[in-house]
């Protein structure tokens, strides 16, 4: 297996298995397709940590009123009834008013908080540094994990204006805000290596050969972005470990030259006739009066 190390940038995002006879456009497909899935996830994670302590979202025409408006502008939230967590709610008010208050007991945090972490844990970037691949199932499943947690705590589920079932129906509207810039689609996505395109209707072994035991570093980016930069000759890890090794070698030098001091020609042991005198008797000899 070919094994593609995706960045984003210079910023690692996940390792990926292929073969060198796998169509380039298939290869670009499936990579996008965990890209873009690993950020649903991330934004899903970032959203019920606030399910979990402020419940469901409020009807756009509410968010950000202070109660007296609401009650002026007679409005009402027609999915608060609907939308009760299992064991009953608990009021922690929305001080933002983006969420009614009516939040999880404790012990459906717990769940929805648990796998939060078991979620991200499975598309978390430090998969590279473990050297596990991501693959699509795995995306799917960190999904359905989430989507499983949501359906204990609300069986009714949520009301379609909550951005968490958007995101789970796919029908999320990321205009004009960060993530959107960091969405491709599948459509605008291009692959390089070593500085090139790698152009759909080809095979990867056009690039690299018939080597399955090959590893790429591949960098993803937006049609119309221009080339990214290349990777750096030596890595972090790589130019730390020279600038050591240069270190112990200065200091190597440093103790050869002290060696290097003839001081050592006046002490006793470095006399060649000491042994000769010894046989004479004419060691310990001192002149001038005992």
């Amino acid at each position: 297996m070919v094994q593609l190390h995706v960045k984003r940038g210079d910023e690692s995002q996940f390792l990926f298995n292929t073969t060198t006879d796998s169509p380039l456009e298939t290869v670009t497909q499936q990579i996008t397709a965990i890209y873009n899935g690993r950020l649903k996830v991330d934004r899903i994670c970032s959203e019920i940590p606030e399910l979990a302590d402020h419940g469901v979202a409020l009807p756009p025409n509410m968010q950000g009123l202070t109660e007296d408006q609401i009650v002026e502008l007679k409005l009402k939230d027609e999915w608060e009834d609907m939308c009760i967590p299992s064991g009953g709610p608990v009021f922690r008010k929305d001080e933002i008013g983006r969420r009614n208050g009516h939040a999880p007991n404790d012990k459906m945090k717990k769940v929805l908080m648990r796998t939060v972490e078991e979620a991200k844990a499975l598309i978390s970037k430090k998969q590279v540094q473990a050297n596990v691949c991501v693959t699509v199932e795995m995306v799917k499943e960190a999904l359905d994990q989430l989507r499983g947690a949501v359906m204990i705590v609300y069986p009714m589920g949520l009301p379609p204006h909550d951005p968490i079932r958007a995101e789970f129906d796919n029908q999320e509207d990321l205009s004009g805000t960060q993530a959107s810039l960091q969405v491709i689609s599948e459509d605008e996505c291009q692959l390089w290596w070593a500085g090139k395109e790698m152009q759909r209707g080809k095979k990867l072994q056009d690039y690299i050969g018939r080597n399955e035991k090959t590893k790429l570093v591949v960098k993803i980016q937006k049609k119309g972005q221009g080339a990214p930069a290349r990777e750096p000759l030596v890595t972090d890890e790589q130019q730390k470990q020279m600038m050591l090794q240069h270190y112990r070698r200065q200091e190597e030098l440093k103790k050869l030259e002290e060696a290097d001091d003839d001081s050592y020609l006046d002490s006793e042991w470095s006399d060649r006739q000491a042994l000769k005198r010894q046989f004479q008797g004419l060691t310990n000899i001192k002149w001038g009066p005992r």
